[in-house]
């Protein structure tokens, strides 16, 4: 811009010298018309040369810039991949924790219910059992056995009375009355 003003002015400054005088352009008027020319031509040349080379770097730099973007995006989708793997890792540790839990809830839902069948045999085996001996000790000691072998001798002999302990299921209930007191030493009262 600075040398197009000094070219006009010097144009101007000139041609006003050279139009002064009698005589019109000279040769060398055309001469220096002919170099302002040349230099004007190299001014636009080398302007547009500048042009071009501020136009190929600006595109090299968009093209850098598209890249850097470019690998960003790049950059990004992996990480959101990485993120995305990480997820199902979390996923499927909380389906095992999951399964686990089930695991151990069954486990602990055997073991109460072997612990409880374990409890009503051991408890029914027991009763069975001490039932047993309590009639054993029975029948071996006391009064309550010389009791009982009375009551049957008399139903033997005597019909009515087995009627009505039949009737009424007492020979049943008189044994294990009999079993009763034995066990919570009655029998040891009754007998002294």
């Amino acid at each position: 811009m600075k040398v197009l003003r000094i070219l006009l002015i010097g144009l101007v400054f000139f041609g006003g010298v050279s139009f002064s005088g009698e005589s019109g352009f000279t040769q060398e008027d055309r001469e220096r018309l002919i170099r302002l020319e040349a230099t004007l031509k190299t001014f636009m040349e080398q302007t547009n040369e500048r042009f071009r080379e501020l136009r190929q770097d600006m595109n090299k730099r968009f093209e850098q810039v598209d890249k850097r973007i470019s690998e960003l995006r790049e950059d990004m989708n992996t990480r959101f991949e990485q993120i995305d793997k990480r997820f199902e890792q979390v996923n499927k540790m909380i389906e095992q924790l999951y399964t686990f839990l089930w695991i151990l809830a069954g486990i602990f839902t055997t073991l109460t219910a072997v612990v409880i069948g374990f409890a009503y045999w051991d408890r029914r085996t027991i009763i069975r059992k001490a039932r047993e001996e309590t009639i054993e000790h029975l029948e071996r000691e006391g009064v309550l056995r010389k009791l009982l072998q009375a009551l049957r001798e008399k139903a033997k002999t005597d019909k009515d009375l087995e009627a009505v302990l039949r009737k009424h299921g007492l020979l049943v209930i008189l044994i294990g009355l009999l079993l009763l007191f034995a066990g919570f030493g009655f029998s040891e009262s009754l007998t002294g």
